[in-house]
Order: structure tokens, then C-alpha cells, then sequence
């Protein structure tokens, strides 16, 4: 039989955490965990880790395991679990991936370009750039460098525009040369499943989550890491909202507002994502029987 990897993914707050015990203790194997915030260690409120006793109850992969300074990207994330997955599939016919990260699971089940890893020295001057420079001049020399790139990427975002420019300036080559989007076979069988509610319903788990969050310690947590602000791993929603709070800028309510209105927004923008991959089949984290009869007959 061939090695089997089941993805569960959807949107954030639908139910993937207490769907993927569920499954995880059915076929006795692990979960992996993909998603690229909840791999930092400092971070466990605001990116809904699992609990201690989750973690007690079904062993995790990658929840925890970096600290916000360590440098981290979707293609080391790629090496690792394909490097994991040899060694669950000696023991087991099935693995467990899941996550809301769109990057992470299509860098897995799809292959990421060979993209170099970017050196010290490279990042810590492109980051000095960009804080004493503006984001407008290191576009300008991105248009120089690279202007294939320059055209589709997004300008008002620092994180791609950084990246790109500096493996221009590390490698002497463009971005673009080395973003061939080969999709990479892989020696295991992949199924898809997507997790979905009635929008209103995911609208109402989020305010909820958020809430709670709350009262869990998330503004003593971003408080914590607010030195940090700066690192790309906190460049994401629900810290950013609570930093400007604690900049003055909004009141605590106005900023709590912000955090339940842009996630709601980010669950529309991975739902558009999943929606374009034909290989996903959908159910609702209620339809728990109906996924393990849809896993087994594959």
C-alpha cells in the first residue's frame, strides 16, 4: 500500500484542532502542525498553539519548536517534514498534516523553489536599509535589479519586497531566475481536505476566539514580545492591532475590534486560496464519520 498524507486545512477558528485529535487518535499517528506562527515558541496565545493537554493527548510536530529570533521559512519547513514523513511512514500507512498557512502545506505537498537561504549579513543591512531608507527607495532598486519581479510583487509589502532584493544582492542574480514553480512529485499519496461553516457562523467562532484570547493573557503576551515588533513573524494580524495599542495609537476596544475585523478578513482570503485547488474535498469538522469513511476508501 502507499503511504498516505492527509491534509486538513480551512480557514482560522472553523475546527481543525479538535477534528485532527479526533483523527490523529483513530490511525494512532501524530499531527504536524502547519501553521508558520504557531512553530514560535513565545507566541502560544495569539496564535491559538495547542494547549498542554492537546499537546498530552496526540503527539505534535513543529508547535513550538523556534524562537521568534531564529530564522525560518517555508522552504526549510519543506526539508524538515519531508525529512519527518520518511520516518513516521516506516511505522505507519498514514501521516496527519494541518494548518491554515497556505505556503506551508503547498510547500509540501507541492514543492517550493530552491530558493538560497539569505545570509546574515544580507539580511541585517537590508533591515537597516528599510528602517533608515523607506520601503520606496529599495522598490526603486528592485525595479533595477529584478523588474520582471518588480512588476507582480506587492509593493506595500516590506517582507516580499525585502526578500527578493536581497537574494538579488546576495546571489548577483534576479529573484525571478529562481522561481520556477516545478511542481515536485512526491512518493506518497495526498489527500486534500478542506473544513468549512456557514460564513456567519466562522464570523461568530472568530469574535469568540478573539474573546477569549483576550482573557487568556494576549495583551500580556504581545506586551512580552513588543520589543520584537520589528521580526517578520510578528508582522501578523492580532499582534500588530495590540502594538499599536500599546504605541497609543488606538484605545484597547478599538484595537480588539481591528484584530476580530482582519481575521475575519484573512479566513475570506484562505478560503479563496483552498477554493482554487481542485484537489481539495470539503465537509464540515462536524462530519467527522463522514471524513474517516472519505480517508479509508481512498
Amino acid at each position: 500500500m502507499k503511504k498516505t498524507l492527509i491534509v486538513i486545512t480551512g480557514p482560522t477558528a472553523v475546527g481543525k484542532t479538535d477534528l485532527c485529535l479526533d483523527i490523529a487518535k483513530y490511525f494512532g499517528i501524530p499531527i504536524i502542525n502547519a501553521d508558520s506562527r504557531q512553530i514560535y515558541r513565545e507566541i502560544k496565545i495569539g496564535t491559538a498553539a495547542p494547549t498542554e493537554e492537546q499537546l498530552q493527548q496526540v503527539r505534535h510536530y513543529f508547535v513550538g519548536t523556534q524562537a521568534l529570533t531564529d530564522y525560518y521559512s517555508a522552504s526549510i519547513y519543506e526539508q524538515e517534514v519531508m525529512s519527518l514523513l520518511d520516518t513516521l511512514f516506516q511505522t505507519s500507512d498514514y501521516a496527519l498534516l494541518s494548518g491554515g498557512s497556505m505556503m506551508y502545506i503547498d510547500a509540501v505537498c507541492n514543492g517550493i523553489d530552491d530558493i538560497p537561504t539569505v545570509d546574515d549579513e544580507t539580511r541585517d543591512t537590508l533591515k537597516r536599509r528599510l528602517a533608515e531608507d523607506g520601503l520606496d527607495s529599495l522598490c526603486e532598486q528592485l525595479r533595477i535589479l529584478d523588474p520582471e519581479h518588480y512588476e507582480i510583487v506587492d509593493k506595500k509589502n516590506p517582507r516580499r519586497v525585502v526578500h527578493a532584493l536581497e537574494i538579488c544582492l546576495m546571489t548577483g542574480r534576479t529573484y525571478t531566475s529562481f522561481r520556477t514553480n516545478a511542481h515536485k512529485e512526491r512518493p506518497f499519496n495526498i489527500i486534500k481536505i478542506g473544513l468549512t461553516r456557514k460564513r456567519e457562523i466562522i464570523y461568530e467562532r472568530i469574535n469568540r476566539r478573539v474573546d477569549i484570547m483576550m482573557e487568556q493573557g494576549f495583551l500580556d503576551e504581545a506586551r512580552s514580545v513588543y520589543a520584537l515588533r520589528h521580526l517578520n513573524a510578528l508582522n501578523t494580524v492580532g499582534y500588530k492591532e495590540l502594538f499599536t495599542y500599546l504605541d497609543g495609537t488606538w484605545s484597547l476596544d478599538e484595537a480588539i475590534e481591528r484584530i476580530k475585523g482582519n481575521t475575519r478578513r484573512y479566513a475570506r482570503k484562505q478560503l479563496t486560496w483552498y477554493k482554487k485547488d481542485p484537489l481539495v474535498t470539503w465537509f464540515s469538522p462536524d462530519d467527522k464519520q463522514l471524513i474517516l469513511n472519505h480517508i479509508i476508501k481512498q
